[in-house]
């Protein structure tokens, strides 16, 4: 079986002649899946899938949730988030619940078990956020987050499902954020990647568990 090298098309494909009007969606997609990819390496060491973490991340701010709710803040499809918490309700991270309001509704929660998750996904989502952006200084990371918020308008736009704000505010806050982050964590400074088995996206670009 043939080793992947840096020089495999993996790596390296050349833009398709059917591509050639889309040279930045082509790479948008390439770099979508690469990070997909790195951010399931980092999320096996955690005993998660990629999209998961989400679903973690969500209920560990938010508290408990019903899963219609849950579904809407994720971004994923029904029968995904539906498959994910069966996984995560196996594993003793999620638990349902009666929901006080409405007894015949449910709510979904967080485990006192999962504390343990929750640092090794913080951990995890850290150094996936060094292996993407090595080698890119606190103003290029800035600039890329307020140029990929933008490109997230568009694509909202074009998709039909935005966010409230669509009108910039959201990508200058996002931006205002990551610099505030940059000036006050050493993490955002250029050095060495991190590695990726000591322990993901995000989210990945693509979120959905296979």
């Amino acid at each position: 079986m043939k080793s992947e090298t840096a020089a495999d098309p993996a790596c390296t494909a050349p833009l398709p002649g059917s591509a050639l009007g889309g040279p930045v969606s082509h790479a948008v997609s390439r770099v979508a899946r690469l990070h997909r990819m790195a951010a399931g390496k980092l999320l096996k060491g955690a005993g998660l899938y990629p999209g998961q973490e989400f679903v973690m991340m969500h209920l560990w701010d938010a508290g408990p949730v019903r899963q219609s709710e849950l579904i809407k803040a994720v971004e994923l499809d029904p029968s995904t988030v539906t498959k994910m918490l069966q996984r995560l309700e196996q594993a003793g991270h999620v638990r349902r619940c009666p929901d006080p309001a409405d007894r015949r509704a449910v709510l979904i929660e967080a485990t006192a078990d999962s504390c343990a998750l929750h640092s090794a996904v913080a951990e995890a989502w850290t150094n996936l956020e060094e292996h993407t952006l090595h080698g890119l200084g606190p103003d290029e990371r800035t600039e890329l987050v307020r140029l990929l918020a933008k490109v997230e308008e568009n694509l909202c736009v074009q998709a039909g499902d935005c966010p409230d704000r669509t009108d910039g505010a959201a990508a200058e806050e996002s931006a205002a954020r990551t610099e505030g982050a940059a000036e006050q964590s050493p993490a955002a400074q250029p050095g060495p990647a991190a590695q990726p088995e000591s322990t993901s996206s995000a989210r990945s670009t693509s979120a959905a568990e296979l």
